[in-house]
């Protein structure tokens, strides 16, 4: 069952977790520079942090073979 898991995570990975990791790193090099001067940048650079993580906590849940989230 952990095997059909890491396929399912690995799904996961490649179509729903590098896709959402490059559209918000994107925006946070673009940002994070900003957020020194405007200090309501803030919660959108967290926001856009935990998106860039996203790959590694799909990635650790594949490895693991965890079902679910």
């Amino acid at each position: 069952m952990n095997i059909l898991w890491a396929i399912i995570w690995f799904l996961v990975l490649w179509f729903v977790g590098w896709p959402i990791g490059f559209f918000c790193a994107g925006w946070y090099v673009c940002l994070s520079p900003f957020e020194a001067c405007i200090d309501a940048l803030k919660g959108l650079t967290e926001l856009l942090m935990k998106g860039v993580m996203l790959p590694l906590e799909v990635a650790k849940h594949m490895v693991e073979g965890k079902s679910g989230w």
